[in-house]
């Protein structure tokens, strides 16, 4: 049984390992020269998994961020040639995002870096314990929001 004091020290114990992946794959970013932040790299993710190119709002929606804060990662990532904006083909009044052939290609090079950093960071884990820690992983982020 846990005590909320080990409860704690678990939350605290997870949010120094969200920094630490966020700081790897930072720097594995800056190493490798993408030219995207830590959130252009999660915009170019999410928008990936799209059928169609989704509308400024539906990215939003589902990064869970003010349309605003899309609007400046489109901007960047599209002065980057990550992406483009389009218009919709049955309301032309509507402005889609879609990835361009280097964005694709930046994409894979982000599923790369999330590897080597996955890769450093279970370095210490043999595979038993890789598997264990996933299945727990798996029922935290199954969890109820």
């Amino acid at each position: 049984m846990t005590t909320p004091d080990s409860d704690s020290l678990l939350a605290e114990q997870l949010l120094m390992l969200t920094r630490r992946v966020h700081r790897i794959q930072k720097r594995q970013l800056h190493e490798r020269g993408l030219g995207v932040t830590p959130a252009q790299s999660r915009l170019l993710r999410t928008l990936a998994h799209w059928e169609t190119p989704p509308r400024m709002a539906d990215l939003a929606e589902r990064l869970e961020v003010v349309p605003r804060a899309v609007t400046s990662l489109v901007d960047g990532l599209e002065a980057g040639g990550k992406v483009r904006r389009v218009p919709d083909p049955a309301n032309r009044r509507v402005i889609r995002i879609e990835l361009t052939e280097d964005g694709v290609k930046t994409l894979q090079e982000l599923r790369d870096v999330r590897r080597a950093a996955a890769k450093e960071i279970l370095a210490p884990l043999s595979g038993e314990q890789r598997e264990v820690l996933g299945q727990l992983l798996d029922t935290l982020a199954d969890g109820p929001c």
